[in-house]
C-alpha cells in the first residue's frame, strides 16, 4: 500500500489500494443505505405478520433513522478522534448484529427497538467511510472518489426495494434484515486488510455526550409529536425547545474550547457555502425520504404490483447512478457545482410530479417509467457535487465532522418528513388496507415533495458560487509591494 502513496501519504484513485478503499467504504456505507430501502417494500407484509398499523409501519422506518440521525454527528467525531477505520468497523459489526435481531422479532414493539439499534450501528459507519475517502486520497483525485462512492452507494439504495421485493415473495421478510449478516463479514474482511488508518491529530478534550443526548431527544420528540397526530403538540414544542437548546449548546462550547470539545464545532458555518448545502440536503432528502418510503407502498397497495415487482421499479435508478455519478462528480469539479446540483434537483422535482399520476389500474412503462427515470437522472446529477462541496467546503481535518453534520441534516430530513407528510395527506392508521384512500393521499404526497425539491433548486442556485472543487490557489506573497507568487530560489554557483 506505501508504494501506492504520494509524499502526503494520499493514495491515488487509479492505484490498487485506491480501489479497494472504494469498494470497501461503498460496501459498508451501501449496507446502510440499502437497509433504508429494501425494509420499505416489506412493510405491507410485515406490517400484516406483526398487526402493525400505519403509525408502526412509520416507526418501522423512523427508529433506524432516528438514531442513525441523532447520533451520527458523534459517530463522525468518534472516528475523527480513535481512528475512522477502528470505528467503522465497529459500526460495521454493531449493525450486523441488531440485523439479525430485527430478524428474530415477534411483534411490532421488538422490531422497533431493533431497529433503533441497528441505526446506532449505522451512526458509526456512516459518516466514517465518506471521511476515509476524504482523508485518504489526494486533493485531486476526491470528486471522483466521491462520485464513485455516490454512485455505488446510489445503487446499493436503489437495488434496496428490488432485493426486497425478491426476499420478501421468496424467503420472507426477515431475510431483508438477515441479508446484512455476511455483508457485515465481507466489509470487516477488506477494511482489516486494505483500509488505512486515519485520524485528527489536533483533536483533544472530551466528547460533547450531552450535546448528542440532548440532539436525539429533540428529534425523538418531533418524529412522536409529528406521527401522532392530535395529541403530539406538546412533543413538537419539546422538540423545539430542545432543539434550540442544543444549538445554544454547540455555541458555548465552540466559542468557550476547554476539555469538552463541541459536537458540532460552529466555525464550520462560517462557509457560506458548507451552510447552504446543508439546507439543501435537508429539504431535498426529506422529499426523497417521503418518495422511497411512500412509492412501493402505493405500487403494492393500490397499482397490484407484487413485492418484487415493486421493487424492480427502482432499478433505472440503478442505472443512472451508476453511470452517471462519477461523470457528474467530475462535470462539477470542472464547471462548478451550482449547475449540475439545481439542473439534477429540478429533474427529481419532475420525476415526482409524474409519479403522482400513479394509482389503480397503473402500468410500468407509462405511469411508473417516466417519474423514476427522471428522477433517477436528478440524484445521480445532483448527489455527488453536493456531497463533495459540503466536504471541500471545510479544512482536511474537520472530514468528519462535515460528514457527519451533512448525513445527520440528510437523515433528519428524511426522519422528519416521513413522520410529518403521511399524516398531513391522511395516510394514518390502517390507510395502508384501502387502495383507494392510499392513492388520494398518495398523490398530494408526491407534488409536496415536487414543491420541496425546487426550493432546494432555488436555494443551490442563488447560495452556492465559485467552483469551490478545484484546486486552492498556490500561497501568494508581497515582495517590494509586488503581488507574485512565492519567490523560487536559483542556484546561480
Amino acid at each position: 500500500m506505501m508504494s501506492d502513496m504520494d509524499h502526503n501519504g494520499h493514495i491515488a484513485l487509479s492505484s490498487a489500494s485506491g480501489r479497494w478503499v472504494v469498494l470497501t467504504t461503498v460496501l459498508g456505507s451501501g449496507m446502510a443505505l440499502l437497509d433504508g430501502t429494501v425494509v420499505n417494500v416489506a412493510l405491507p407484509r410485515l406490517g400484516r405478520d406483526l398487526g402493525a398499523d400505519m403509525a408502526g409501519l412509520q416507526w418501522t422506518v423512523n427508529a433506524y433513522t432516528l438514531t442513525l440521525a441523532g447520533l451520527i454527528l458523534l459517530g463522525g467525531s468518534l472516528g475523527d478522534r480513535y481512528g475512522r477505520r477502528r470505528v467503522f468497523l465497529i459500526g460495521v459489526a454493531w449493525f450486523a448484529a441488531a440485523s439479525a435481531l430485527c430478524g428474530l422479532a415477534r411483534n411490532i414493539e421488538v422490531l422497533v427497538a431493533a431497529r433503533a439499534l441497528q441505526g446506532v450501528g449505522g451512526a458509526l459507519l456512516t459518516p466514517g467511510s465518506l471521511a476515509i475517502i476524504q482523508a485518504s486520497f489526494a486533493r485531486a483525485d476526491r470528486p471522483r472518489a466521491v462520485g464513485a462512492w455516490s454512485g455505488f452507494g446510489g445503487v446499493a439504495a436503489a437495488v434496496g426495494p428490488l432485493l426486497g421485493g425478491w426476499l420478501v415473495g421468496s424467503v420472507g421478510w426477515r431475510w431483508v434484515f438477515w441479508i446484512n449478516v455476511p455483508i457485515a463479514a465481507l466489509v470487516i474482511a477488506t477494511a482489516v486488510r486494505h483500509v488505512p488508518e486515519t485520524r485528527d491529530a489536533s483533536a483533544a478534550g472530551r466528547f460533547d455526550v450531552l450535546g448528542a443526548v440532548v440532539a436525539a431527544l429533540a428529534l425523538a420528540a418531533l418524529t412522536y409529536g409529528l406521527i401522532e397526530t392530535g395529541r403530539g403538540l406538546i412533543a413538537v414544542a419539546a422538540g423545539l425547545a430542545l432543539m434550540a437548546a442544543f444549538a445554544a449548546l454547540e455555541v458555548r462550547r465552540s466559542r468557550e474550547g476547554g476539555r469538552v470539545g463541541a459536537l458540532v464545532p460552529v466555525q464550520v458555518f462560517r462557509s457560506r457555502v458548507f451552510t447552504s448545502v446543508n439546507v439543501v440536503t435537508l429539504i431535498m432528502y426529506a422529499a426523497m425520504g417521503v418518495v422511497f418510503f411512500l412509492l412501493v407502498l402505493q405500487l403494492q397497495v393500490s397499482a397490484g404490483f407484487s413485492p418484487i415487482a415493486a421493487g424492480s421499479s427502482m432499478l433505472p435508478v440503478t442505472l443512472l447512478m451508476l453511470l452517471l455519478s462519477a461523470p457528474a462528480g467530475e462535470l462539477a469539479k470542472r464547471i462548478g457545482p451550482r449547475l449540475p446540483m439545481t439542473v439534477g434537483i429540478l429533474l427529481a422535482a419532475a420525476g415526482f410530479v409524474v409519479m403522482s399520476r400513479i394509482g389503480p389500474g397503473s402500468s410500468y412503462l407509462a405511469d411508473v417509467l417516466p417519474g423514476v427515470v427522471l428522477f433517477g437522472l436528478g440524484i445521480a446529477c445532483a448527489v455527488a457535487p453536493l456531497t463533495a462541496t459540503v466536504l471541500a467546503a471545510v479544512e482536511d481535518r474537520h472530514a468528519g465532522v462535515a460528514s457527519g453534520v451533512n448525513n445527520a441534516v440528510a437523515r433528519s430530513g428524511g426522519l422528519l418528513a416521513v413522520a410529518a407528510v403521511p399524516p398531513l395527506v391522511g395516510l394514518t392508521g390502517a390507510a395502508y388496507a384501502s387502495a383507494s384512500g392510499f392513492t388520494a393521499g398518495f398523490h398530494q404526497a408526491m407534488l409536496i415533495c415536487a414543491v420541496m425539491m425546487a426550493i432546494a433548486a432555488l436555494i443551490a442556485f442563488l447560495a452556492i458560487r465559485g467552483d469551490v472543487l478545484g484546486e486552492p490557489e498556490p500561497e501568494r506573497h508581497l515582495h517590494c509591494d509586488v503581488d507574485a507568487p512565492p519567490l523560487e530560489h536559483r542556484d546561480t554557483a
